[in-house]
């Protein structure tokens, strides 16, 4: 039986979807803001002539960015933290959150190890021995110092234990019964009804390495090692006209159609584009109630 809605419910959809619809373009105007003055020239940027629409048409500014090598060398850094970090992340939280999730006659001391992982949230050691410690390993100027020191995200770890205490006890109990060990109730039941939860732990740990730009600085010391973010904000705190000195006639003539302000614009939207391809493949597992029946009588 179809439920008519009142007069009140209307209204109230109706302000929610407004205001909804109203917040998601506040939010995306910045967005195309920046891909508009990236695709415009040079003279119309400098103008503010630049709203939500590109004035005076031009790739200029992406083909140069695309052309230096220290953008596309710190590109692919960002990609291999990426690809590490989610791959050590995932395993190593997955990995937390299993026995955690048990009950605590089945894991002796479980409230113990919940709380030395709860504490590391509450309380940090400061950033001049967070930098030692990683110094003393030996591990600046390399890529593990990018994705090591963070590879048990504590958040995730909680999200993940949560979701896995929600999941029906008689599931992994009957496995128990047909003589299944932990690992296999881990990989081939657990793992494959947690697809939700692990698809927004996946882009939480894409995002984050994607985003990150301090560590880089702090423990980079070359350029040369910068991943994608620290670059860019070292290129848009700090203005560098040195690639004037070294162009060429037909560089600078290409550079008359850019500026510096299209030429940052390009790079942030470069930086952005591939965490907005992520997110609508993503989407569609940020749901609930995936076991929902599986289990009857």
């Amino acid at each position: 039986m179809k439920i008519k809605p009142t007069l009140g419910g209307r209204l109230f959809d109706g302000f929610n979807y407004a205001f909804l619809l109203a917040s998601a373009i506040v939010c995306i105007f910045p967005i195309i803001h920046v891909l508009a003055v990236s695709l415009s020239s040079s003279t119309a940027a400098a103008a503010g002539l630049v709203k939500f629409w590109p004035v005076d048409f031009t790739l200029k500014s992406y083909q140069y960015a695309l052309s230096k090598p220290q953008m596309i060398n710190s590109f692919f850094v960002t990609l291999k933290r990426v690809g590490l970090g989610l791959l050590l992340d995932m395993i190593l939280t997955v990995l937390a959150a299993y026995p955690l999730s048990k009950e605590r006659k089945d894991l002796f001391g479980r409230n113990m190890f919940a709380w030395y992982f709860f504490m590391t949230m509450i309380f940090s050691g400061g950033l001049i021995p967070w930098y030692m410690t990683i110094k003393q390993l030996g591990l600046t100027n390399t890529i593990w110092a990018l994705v090591l020191p963070g590879a048990v995200p504590i958040f995730n770890v909680i999200i993940l234990l949560n979701f896995f205490r929600q999941l029906p006890k008689e599931i992994s109990e009957s496995a128990i019964v047909d003589g299944a060990g932990h690992w296999t109730i881990l990989w081939k039941i657990f793992i494959p009804l947690s697809k939700p939860a692990l698809a927004t732990l996946t882009l939480f740990v894409c995002v984050g390495h994607w985003n990150a730009w301090f560590d880089g600085m702090i423990l980079m010391s070359s350029p040369d090692n910068y991943p994608l973010q620290t670059y860019l904000q070292s290129i848009i705190v700090t203005t560098d006209p040195s690639y004037l000195l070294s162009a060429t006639k037909e560089e600078l003539q290409d550079l008359a159609a850019i500026s510096d302000r299209t030429l940052k614009a390009s790079q942030i939207f470069i930086a952005a584009a591939p965490i907005l391809c992520i997110y609508p493949f993503l989407q569609k597992y940020f749901m609930k109630g995936l076991v929902m029946g599986s289990v009857k009588g």
